[in-house]
């Protein structure tokens, strides 16, 4: 039986993960389980999956936790230190889809063991890619995207030499505002933002999908991923959400990924690599879809596209002050803090503001410095916002 730890399985990668686990359940051993405010979805899954423990990033609700786990011998903890040490237990394959920065570290504590990490976690390569690839080369461990354009990317790479790659294509759906007028953006209320036209994601992506954030995030990984050279990563708008990548060679062929918006393809793909199993997903029928539509980006629109390549030609630790600042420009967006079109512009300022300091930009890529990083971005970004509401 091979041994699983799935971190953040509360959410919709992590629930769709336990939902392939359970189609097969004499396959695998369950060792940990993590999440955060959904004690009663955490422990339900626990108790089914037998998993060793379940562990709840909210310290506060280690209680509820353990009386909803009561009886069942598996074993309850609280708080990142504990999520990072669970990352620890012997498995074979550990899921990371913790949501934010906060999957940095158990995600690095996974590698250190040897293990096959399926990376569902965006923050993980645009904080501390480099770091992050070092430590898996290291420990001899794995890592595969479960992120559907790279899972798409590395699927269209097998057996191929990344050498021979001219272009990677790189899909978004456009999300929630892809046809409004640009001139009502700014006006766009959270319940419309938190709609995606069709992917079934947790609210916070689904915001990103709408503010192309995801995609920005997603431009940086490619180029950390793949090592290619960020001028060859291109977006390429796609509303129907059926080919998730392509990747063109130097002979001028392009290689498509094709399949339906369910997130179950790509981490299955990770699951079972390098083997293909069946998966319970929709079978297309392309002579009923009968296009597909492509559309170019327009940075107007979306401006966090045109802010991950300033990131990436900035360097250094600068990944960390973008995703930090637009963790904290979405808190405010969801507070009500900011307008939709503001979270670009917090970004944008607190990039400029920590790059025009010095020292931390440029930092050596060390988890700790990463942190920190990432902490004293959050603070910046604070205080962007708070004199933008004053």
């Amino acid at each position: 039986m091979r041994k699983v730890s799935i971190f953040g399985a509360t959410g919709s990668i992590g629930q769709n993960t336990i939902d392939l686990i359970k189609r097969a359940p004499d396959e695998y051993e369950v060792v940990a389980l993590t999440g955060a405010s959904n004690i009663n979805q955490l422990a339900e899954d626990a108790k089914a999956l037998k998993a060793q423990i379940a562990v709840t990033a909210d310290e506060s609700r280690l209680d509820a936790l353990r009386d909803a786990l009561q009886g069942s011998g598996i074993a309850a903890a609280a708080g990142s230190t504990a999520i990072t040490e669970a990352a620890t237990r012997p498995a074979d394959w550990i899921m990371s889809a913790i949501v934010g920065a906060a999957g940095l570290a158990p995600g690095m504590a996974a590698l250190a063991q040897g293990n096959t990490l399926a990376l569902a976690n965006k923050e993980s390569l645009v904080c501390a890619g480099k770091l992050l690839l070092e430590t898996g080369r290291a420990h001899g461990a794995q890592i595969l995207p479960v992120d559907s354009e790279h899972s798409a990317v590395f699927q269209a790479l097998v057996g191929e030499d990344i050498a021979a790659v001219e272009r990677i294509i790189i899909t978004a759906s456009g999300g929630a505002f892809r046809d409004w007028p640009l001139a009502d953006l700014s006006d766009a209320t959270l319940d419309q933002a938190s709609s995606h036209p069709n992917w079934d994601m947790g609210q916070r992506i689904t915001i990103d999908s709408a503010s192309m954030f995801n995609k920005a995030m997603e431009i940086i990984e490619t180029r950390e991923f793949f090592g290619v050279d960020p001028a060859q990563i291109e977006v390429l708008i796609h509303p129907q959400s059926m080919i998730h990548a392509l990747v063109g060679f130097k002979d001028g062929a392009l290689m498509a990924h094709v399949g339906p918006p369910d997130m179950r393809h790509a981490i299955g793909y990770a699951l079972h690599y390098p083997t293909r199993r069946h998966l319970p997903v929709e079978r297309l029928d392309l002579a009923a879809i009968g296009n597909f539509e492509f559309r170019a980006p327009d940075d107007a629109r979306w401006p966090a596209l045109r802010i991950a390549r300033e990131v990436m030609a900035r360097g250094g630790l600068s990944g960390a002050v973008f995703n930090a600042a637009k963790e904290t420009a979405l808190d405010g967006f969801i507070a009500g803090h900011l307008k939709f079109t503001q979270m670009s512009d917090v970004v944008s300022q607190v990039l400029e503001q920590m790059d025009a300091q010095g020292g931390h930009i440029d930092d050596t890529m060390t988890l700790d410095n990463v942190l920190e990083t990432d902490h004293l971005a959050r603070k910046a970004a604070v205080g962007v916002i708070k004199d933008r509401t004053r």
